[in-house]
């Protein structure tokens, strides 16, 4: 049986370690590593029966470069990608774009978690839109500070393996 819980997860500096980013002369990312411990927080996710869904900015093609190249693209179950839907994080369409392909209802809100390392996009995308915030503040290149209320994040962590055993608290109290 699968999980209760419901994974959003970003990508860049939550996942992919955006300081290894090679680009090419379009701007497309076609190398990238991980974050230590990611690759395999993720795969132990997907291994325990998480439902996990992209919600990402950036370009289709760099995702599909990096997750390639790191064996991991299997473990998502949709992408949501701000180039598909034409906005970007906290815009609630990107939310509403992972819902919509994950075939979630508002009854359903409750058990999706967003993961992410930014509070102006993850945080208070998530917030806003009534689902779970989790943020990973692994990250030295964005301020983790809150500016308001909505950029709160309700979990906070601090390297990816963390998230496993939170989710297994959440899911406990499903």
């Amino acid at each position: 049986m699968g999980k209760k819980i419901i994974i959003f997860m970003d990508s860049g500096d939550t996942i992919i370690d955006e300081s290894t980013e090679i680009r090419d002369e379009t701007g497309i990312v076609i190398h990238a590593g991980l974050i230590p411990g990611a690759g395999e927080t993720l795969k132990s996710l997907y291994d325990d029966g998480y439902r996990i869904a992209m919600v990402a900015d950036g370009e289709e093609q760099s995702f599909a470069n990096v997750y390639e190249e790191n064996g991991l693209g299997y473990c998502f179950h949709t992408r949501t990608i701000s180039e598909i839907v034409g906005m970007e994080k906290p815009s609630p369409l990107m939310f509403q774009d992972a819902m919509d392909k994950n075939c979630l209802s508002e009854e359903d809100k409750k058990r999706v978690v967003m993961v992410g390392n930014n509070v102006r996009k993850d945080i208070k995308g998530a917030n806003e839109f009534g689902i779970t915030s989790i943020l990973l503040d692994w990250s030295p290149r964005y301020d983790m500070r809150p500016g308001d209320q909505s950029e709160i994040p309700d979990y906070i962590i601090h390297e990816p393996k963390e998230l496993i055993e939170l989710l297994k608290r959440l899911e406990a109290m499903q």
